[in-house]
């Protein structure tokens, strides 16, 4: 008796095809269903002849076919049938109301629904239903997505936002964060925010122009994303190699590279990003930075749109919680402040991904040799001339907490309110440190370091 026998849950392909996308669209937009590559569709067992090959092209559906991205819904496995290869693709059911095959869009040719044992597109009405469904609040995948990682607390993220001057109502903090899914179980963006995760953060090395050498790898994640985003951006600030020039006055600093577009390219890259693909990476090169996130654009916004600093977060809710501790804006600058300092030609942008490419400063490379190799006894000679114990320690804390108050600066450093006072004068002085705002409610804003 044929076991294998098409229905409303079993696609059967006796080979892969360019439809095959469409028959994955159709199940995540149903009830979720298994597709057997290698099997005929009346259950004769033909096996798959290129392997390699076709789960490649499943991976590509995967990646960059459909939208929003399935990643974390399908699962490909090779079983075998009378000694014959078979491909077995297991997809779940949509976490989002509808699906699309990508470059068809939201239109009925992109919108195939499962029906018996036949792919039918959606109806005008169906797809306008189910895409405003999508979009009828402000959650993403992000928080239907559940978390993998058991353990999960949230006391940096409370931390932090208490210092920004939110009440924290523990019987509340979760519903208004989204951090549980339907089913009252946390979700994806609550991982990402917990005190400890499985999620890696890299920063990687090569002693040479291209990937043939690395000479660093760090791993800053596998803590909460606001953490993991500080330390990211503290190690970019302690690589960023100072040339100064001191015989004009004032001296003339010169550095490898903007901190401050930096730090755009960085924050964008983290909540822009498609985690359900992969983590966002942090390149240096001997001759450049270069910040990849994944998923490249945002459904409908267009390269134009990008560069204007029009923002379309594809990551909501993780968005309101970068703005609520001002790590984030509302005024989408970020972009335009790349821009202005290194041009429209440093952001490479695909389907797939977005890179952001920042060349280092040639003058600031000429002076330092190999960048990689020399960096970390450049930043510790300058430092240690620069600025004493007690006033890394203020940097320190200033950047985590824009807010902070002298007194509470005394207390954590462990010096006179008078000593203090003297320090935060001397940091504003040199230009490590400006004051934003008024000397009530204003903030500081860490310079350089």
């Amino acid at each position: 008796m044929n076991k294998y026998i098409e229905s409303e849950t079993l696609e059967l392909k006796a080979a892969y095809t360019d439809s095959s996308v469409r028959d994955i669209v159709a199940f995540l937009n149903a009830s979720g269903g298994t597709l057997y590559f290698g099997i005929a569709d009346n259950g004769t067992i033909k096996g798959v002849q290129k392997i390699d090959e076709t789960l490649r092209k499943i991976a590509d559906i995967v990646s960059s076919q459909i939208e929003p991205n399935p990643a974390d819904l399908i699962r490909a496995r090779i079983i075998y049938e009378e000694s014959k290869p078979i491909i077995e693709v297991t997809v779940s059911k949509g976490f989002f109301p509808i699906y699309c095959v990508k470059k068809y869009g939201f239109s009925q040719a992109g919108c195939p629904i499962r029906i018996g044992s036949s792919c039918k597109e959606m109806t005008p009405t169906q797809i306008q239903v189910r895409y405003q469904k999508r979009f009828e609040s402000s959650k993403d995948y992000m928080t239907a997505i559940p978390a993998k990682y058991g353990d999960i607390s949230f006391n940096t993220l409370q931390i932090a936002l208490s210092n920004q001057g939110y009440h924290i109502n523990k019987h509340a903090f979760e519903i208004n964060y989204n951090l549980r899914n339907k089913d009252n179980d946390y979700n994806l963006l609550a991982e990402l925010l917990s005190d400890q995760n499985m999620i890696s953060l890299i920063i990687v090395k090569f002693r040479s122009k291209d990937k043939s050498f690395i000479s660093e790898r760090t791993d800053l994640g596998r803590t909460s994303l606001i953490t993991a985003y500080y330390n990211m951006k503290n190690r970019l600030i302690a690589e960023n190699i100072c040339m100064s020039d001191t015989t004009i006055r004032p001296r003339k600093d010169t550095y490898l590279y903007d901190i401050d577009a930096v730090d755009e390219a960085l924050i964008n890259a983290l909540v822009h990003n498609d985690w359900s693909i992969s983590e966002p990476l942090v390149s240096m090169f001997d001759d450049r930075l270069e910040i990849l996130s994944l998923g490249g654009l945002p459904y409908k916004q267009t390269r134009e749109q990008f560069l204007k600093g029009i923002s379309i977060p594809r990551n909501s809710a993780l968005m309101r919680i970068f703005q609520d501790l001002d790590i984030a804006e509302h005024t989408g600058h970020g972009i335009p402040k790349i821009l202005q300092r290194y041009g429209e030609e440093v952001f490479d942008i695909t389907d797939n991904y977005i890179k952001v490419v920042i060349p280092f400063d040639p003058l600031v490379r000429s002076n330092h040799g190999n960048i990689n190799g020399n960096i970390r006894d450049n930043i510790i000679g300058y430092m240690n001339q620069e600025l004493t114990v007690a006033e890394q320690a203020v940097l320190e804390l200033l950047v985590f907490n824009p807010k902070a108050t002298q007194a509470e600066a005394a207390a954590k450093v462990s010096v006179s309110k008078r000593t203090i006072s003297r320090i935060f004068a001397s940091l504003q002085e040199r230009g490590y440190v400006t004051r934003e705002g008024s000397n009530k409610t204003g903030i500081w804003k860490v310079v350089k370091s």
